[in-house]
């Protein structure tokens, strides 16, 4: 059955035809994800007019948001920082700050983390300082390869949102480098669903970019 002509001038996309992939994994608990760009602009001006003689152009800053659903996991560490994926993202931190279960070559029970280092536990977050203070022989010997355990501890990553809807249009656009800064969820009893949102900045931005049609599709 031939379709109209009016269908095949542009292509539109919905938030059900956009698939989420961070940091190379696709994510399908992604509810909403927005940016803005902004840049510092000045005008400059000079004796004798009170309108400006031009503009400087400053800094750029890249920001936005991204709200999950909330099942019974964090979604973004979940997929990002969890040792059972085999591949999480990692990053450096201080020895006397880890606890055994975020080693990515060991497996601690949870439990042994929640004791204090008097109590023959491993050192926690909290305890006494001098209990804290690991012996430095080197410039790296305090340092040590972990899973993040929070958000803000994620390196920076990419999200890349792939668009194709029913006719065969497809388009793709990128946010670079993105880095969490803030982390937040809440519920009470109004809530039929939960959210879990973050806010990040980023490197850099490839706008929608068109795909063409889907090779399949015959209109």
């Amino acid at each position: 059955m031939p379709v109209s002509e009016f269908t095949r001038g542009y292509n539109s996309f919905s938030g059900v035809d956009i698939k989420a992939v961070f940091a190379g994994k696709a994510i399908g608990t992604l509810q909403g994800i927005s940016y803005s760009v902004s840049r510092e602009k000045a005008p400059i001006y000079t004796m004798g007019s009170p309108d400006p003689r031009a503009f400087a152009r400053g800094k750029r800053g890249i920001a936005g948001s991204l709200v999950f659903i909330q099942f019974d996991t964090e979604p973004l560490m979940f997929e990002l920082a969890n040792k059972a994926t085999g591949s999480p993202l990692m990053f450096i931190s201080d020895v006397d700050d880890l606890r055994p279960e975020f080693e990515y070559d060991k497996i601690v029970p949870i439990a042994s983390a929640i004791v204090g280092p008097d109590e023959g536990g491993v050192n926690i977050p909290g305890a006494p300082a001098g209990a804290q203070e690991s012996e430095l022989t080197s410039v790296a010997s305090d340092q040590k390869a972990a899973v993040p355990w929070l958000a803000d501890q994620l390196p920076p990553f990419d999200v890349v949102l792939s668009a194709a809807n029913e006719y065969g249009g497809l388009a793709i656009m990128k946010v670079l480098g993105c880095e969490i800064m803030n982390g937040g969820y809440g519920v009470s009893v109004d809530d039929i669903v939960s959210e879990h949102s973050y806010t990040y900045i980023a490197m850099g931005l490839v706008p929608w970019i068109s795909q063409g049609k889907h090779p399949d599709a015959q209109f």
